[in-house]
């Protein structure tokens, strides 16, 4: 691992997304080397190395796959719109026109930017960004937060991400801000945004059903060039925020820019739908209930893992465990497997078992296989 060059300031991460749309509170820690294959990085996180102290190689898909990514894209785009549109709408009611969108790097980051161009689409309302990091296990990146309540009143901050798989990053946002309001920082709204929650683990949505994204299907190149957050001790001191690579070297497959835009262009046609029935969701008891936690808890017990965090439920999540996991096999609802193109593809690309398993609340569930002898 190579250390970066000490600074007094740390340079801030600059992504491929117009800066206008979302400010990146990272680090750009891109001269440093930090990506191991697979199975090493499989092997230290198992051990109990946490996963943000390092990188997985970046996935490059091959043309198949990007002309799969790109029907996906095109056949789920007015959906995705709506539920957009859904999620923004319920934000707007509860921070009375005025939430300042704080999104999880990196997955909530499209989401967040989706969100801004909803409110400015349907109210021209513009309406701040950040991006920051949380890490499960070691929480949220307080120098960022210190940095967007000196900015903001801290009563309208909201908290988005992509999707809700078991709910751990929610766990973890809670606890964090606990943390923070206990270390004498102020009081911020423990609420979360996300177009969907199958794991019923946020209070705003744009749907409960475990709904594709497509911005799931590719890492970097649809999320502004950015890599996975970064928190380790030798990169990372005290005062700086987390940090992050942006692999500019990727800017010829870059598709950031055009999967928002996708995306934004079925805005006009799904206001009708969004305006029926963002009030209703709005109106109903959105408390979470954290449900999918006994499938997962389930789903532990009877493939005989280790551990719950082997347990990957979601569309999201599974892509993710294809990507940059050691997959053992992938649980598919059968109903779902026609909307779940991609997932077969990489799939059969690594030789990972796709096995019908009707019982479940989600599309489909990745398993990371177990290693000998690991902690985790």
């Amino acid at each position: 691992m190579t250390a970066l060059p000490r600074t007094d300031e740390p340079v801030l991460l600059r992504s491929s997304y117009d800066p206008s749309e979302v400010t990146f509170l990272l680090t750009d820690v891109s001269s440093a080397r930090l990506e191991l294959s697979v199975s090493e990085r499989e092997a230290r996180i198992q051990a109990g190395r946490n996963y943000a102290e390092m990188l997985p190689v970046e996935y490059s898909p091959d043309e198949a796959y990007l002309q799969l990514f790109e029907a996906v894209l095109t056949d789920t785009a007015a959906e995705v719109a709506e539920h957009v549109g859904v999620v923004t709408e319920m934000a707007l009611q509860a921070r009375q026109g005025r939430p300042v969108l704080v999104s999880l790097a990196r997955a909530g980051t499209p989401v967040g930017i989706l969100m801004r161009r909803w409110a400015q689409h349907a109210h021209g309302a513009d309406l701040p960004h950040y991006s920051v990091s949380i890490v499960r296990g070691r929480g949220i990146d307080t120098v960022a937060l210190d940095h967007i309540v000196a900015r903001h009143d801290p009563r309208d901050v909201l908290f988005v991400d992509g999707w809700t798989g078991k709910g751990a990053i929610t766990t973890e946002l809670a606890g964090a801000l606990d943390a923070y309001e206990a270390a004498g920082g102020p009081v911020l709204p423990r609420d979360l945004a996300v177009v969907a929650d199958p794991g019923s683990a946020a209070t705003m949505f744009g749907t409960r059903e475990d709904v594709l994204i497509p911005s799931a299907c590719l890492n970097s190149t649809v999320c502004g060039l950015v890599s996975r957050t970064v928190l380790n001790d030798e990169l990372i001191k005290p005062g700086m925020f987390h940090g992050a690579k942006v692999y500019r070297e990727l800017a010829d497959q870059d598709r950031s820019a055009h999967f928002l835009d996708t995306i934004t262009r079925r805005f006009a046609e799904v206001t009708p739908a969004v305006a029926a029935r963002w009030p209703l969701e709005y109106a109903a008891d959105r408390t979470p209930t954290f449900a999918g936690r006994a499938v997962v808890l389930r789903l532990q017990a009877e493939f005989g893992l280790p551990n719950w965090h082997l347990v990957k439920p979601s569309v999201g999540e599974t892509t993710r465990v294809l990507l940059r996991r050691l997959p053992w096999q992938v649980l598919v609802r059968p109903d779902r497997r026609a909307a779940l193109r991609h997932v077969v593809l990489l799939a059969e690309a690594r030789g990972v078992p796709l096995v019908d398993y009707p019982d479940m609340p989600y599309s489909c569930v990745g398993l990371v296989q177990p290693l000998p002898g690991a902690d985790t």
